[in-house]
């Protein structure tokens, strides 16, 4: 008898240390109520209660949590958007009563106080602005939510604005300018780069005019020369003949000369010329004329 009451009370005992220890994980802390009054605050690692009397009322989690709110709103251009805010909050460890027995409901509260800031501060902004303003946003939403949610034991690590989105009409009429814009600098610069190369063909046609110039002006003062110096070894080697008449010689087989090479050239057709003796003195003179005439111009150059 005495055995199986020994075994009894041992079982008793084995069920009630059992239903006592309990544990807490890392990062985590348990609320423990007595009597539904609270009494303390398990911290992680191996924790002991009195059966029936304490019970866990919740386990927090102290790691940082997010909660993301999506909010709908309009600028101050009358252009109703879509903003997401994700808030990385957790809970402070000195303030863990707070947290636990004075908000009944964290997140919609935190979500409430992100509307309100949110609602705030973007009717100010114009549609163009919220995209460059979103990291003032932001630290707005940050600093409203630290001051009022650390009163109860919550600590904001972050605001963020992830997303902006307008309606799709807006986003359409945002393209559409976005494209007019870039066709209109892409016209600009096409015509830039379209005078650039006229006014580059031009100077170049213009230093091409030029240097065929200075080289016909060349052509013909060697030509001048070249003759000079024929006509006066013509008249040393032989007496009795003047410049005047080995010029017309000289000329005259020149001409021939040309009248050969038309002759030979597969895209003549007919040629006239004069065949009168008289016709030849002009020829030369005409001929003579032209030589002096492109001497000068070598000269002026």
């Amino acid at each position: 008898m005495e055995i199986e009451t020994s075994i009894i009370l041992l079982i008793a005992a084995g069920i009630v240390l059992f239903a006592s220890i309990f544990t807490v994980e890392q990062q985590t802390c348990a609320i423990i109520e007595r009597f539904g009054k609270f009494y303390r605050i398990a911290s992680p690692g191996l924790n002991i209660l009195i059966p029936l009397i304490d019970q866990i009322r919740l386990r927090l989690s102290l790691k940082i949590c997010q909660l993301d709110v999506n909010i709908e709103t309009k600028t101050q251009d009358n252009v109703f958007i879509n903003l997401m805010v994700s808030v990385q909050y957790r809970i402070l460890p000195t303030k863990i009563y707070e947290a636990f027995y004075m908000l009944q409901n964290p997140t919609k509260q935190i979500e409430a106080f992100v509307f309100d800031v949110v609602r705030a501060q973007v009717p100010k902004i114009l549609l163009d602005g919220v995209f460059e303003k979103k990291d003032d946003i932001a630290n707005a939403v940050k600093s409203e939510l630290s001051d009022v949610m650390a009163e109860f034991g919550y600590e904001i690590v972050k605001a963020l604005v992830t997303d902006i989105s307008p309606a799709n009409n807006v986003k359409a009429a945002m393209n559409e300018i976005n494209a007019a814009q870039r066709v209109r600098v892409a016209a600009t610069e096409k015509g830039e780069a379209e005078k650039i190369l006229k006014v580059k063909q031009a100077e170049a046609e213009a230093e091409a005019s030029i240097l065929h110039g200075k080289g016909l002006a060349g052509q013909r003062h060697a030509i001048v020369s070249g003759l000079k110096d024929s006509v006066e070894e013509f008249v040393r080697q032989v007496p009795g003949l003047s410049q005047k008449d080995v010029m017309e010689m000289v000329l005259l087989i020149q001409y021939i000369d040309t009248l050969k090479e038309i002759a030979g050239s597969s895209k003549s057709n007919v040629i006239f010329v004069p065949n009168s003796p008289g016709n030849v003195a002009d020829l030369a003179s005409q001929l003579r004329e032209s030589i002096i005439i492109g001497q000068q111009m070598s000269k002026m150059e």
